[in-house]
């Protein structure tokens, strides 16, 4: 079962050479969610092999233009190849007016249902779950409304074991009761206990993404021990004073927060077009916390079983 995350962009405000600005896909279980839409996100999909239709929920972060400029065009792009699936976009309030006002001259809405969810940015909410995922927004600090979001996979129920199926000769009717928990009683009055009949499924998984974002151990409590943290370095250090001035983080900054939120693996990007290279904010950002990643686009993280 799958949880990956595909990185379209990974550059700041500005495209940069091969960097496009922020947009992520995140694979959970074959079910994919949209993380930001930024200028290019249709591109990068068609080159990294993102289906397009099987995407139903969009999470927007704020309503700066490198992080929504690529809606409009994707929402276009649904309608051409005959989409009828509802479509489901969170974000802060403003997004509707935003996407209706592009459209000036469409005389009928797409074909396809769109539900926009106003998200309230000063406290975290559960904002979406299914039978396998939920979801809850992260307040964030940039000057906008802006909201990171959390990604959490339900605990799976316990998996049978074959081997008692046919030992105990236990009905196929019964074993959803088992695997949620349940002893078995056989024919004879026999307790047979769950525990010898299962095994515990795999630990869930987690992936929190937040940019963009000044410096805020705020966020620590919501994200603490994920197994994937996204945190935007938008600059070094040294320009530290450039960060505080635009709501931003620097890297140092980033591998401090996933180091105090104990999480598994950093992921860091959001470069300002400042930076050719992207090496020395590996550099920053491990010297304190080693498990962090550079995102470039295209990159690929995946969180294995435990």
């Amino acid at each position: 079962m799958k949880f990956k995350l595909t990185i379209l962009g990974s550059s700041g405000a500005v495209p940069f050479k091969d960097r496009f600005p922020t947009a992520h896909v995140l694979n959970i279980r074959e079910q994919l969610f949209l993380i930001d839409c930024a200028e290019g996100t249709q591109m990068r999909m068609s080159r990294f092999n993102i289906k397009r239709g099987k995407i139903n929920h969009i999470f927007i972060s704020h309503l700066h233009g490198d992080h929504i400029f690529g809606l409009p065009g994707l929402l276009t792009s649904f309608g051409m190849n005959h989409r009828e699936a509802p479509l489901h976009i969170y974000s802060p309030k403003g997004l509707k007016g935003m996407i209706d006002g592009l459209f000036p001259y469409e005389e009928k809405g797409p074909p396809y249902p769109i539900h926009y969810h106003e998200l309230d940015t000063n406290q975290s909410q559960l904002i979406f779950e299914n039978k396998e995922v939920e979801v809850f927004s992260i307040p964030l600090q940039h000057g906008i409304d802006c909201n990171g979001y959390l990604f959490k996979e339900k605990k799976l129920p316990r998996n049978m074991l074959r081997e008692k199926i046919e030992e105990y000769q236990i009905p196929f009717q019964q074993i959803p009761s088992i695997k949620e928990g349940a002893d078995w009683i056989n024919p004879k009055g026999e307790i047979i206990k769950n525990e010898e009949l299962t095994k515990s499924s795999p630990e869930p998984r987690s992936y929190a993404f937040c940019s963009d974002t000044a410096y805020t151990e705020s966020i620590i409590p919501i994200i603490e021990d994920v197994d994937l943290l996204y945190h935007e370095a938008t600059f070094l250090h040294k320009d530290i004073d450039k960060a505080i001035a635009t709501h931003h983080s620097t890297a140092q900054q980033a591998a401090m927060i996933a180091k105090k939120a104990n999480v598994q693996q950093l992921v860091i990007g959001h470069y300002s077009a400042r930076y050719e290279e992207k090496e020395d904010h590996l550099t920053e950002a491990k010297a304190i916390f080693k498990a962090t990643h550079l995102a470039y686009d295209g990159a690929i993280f995946e969180v294995e079983k435990k």
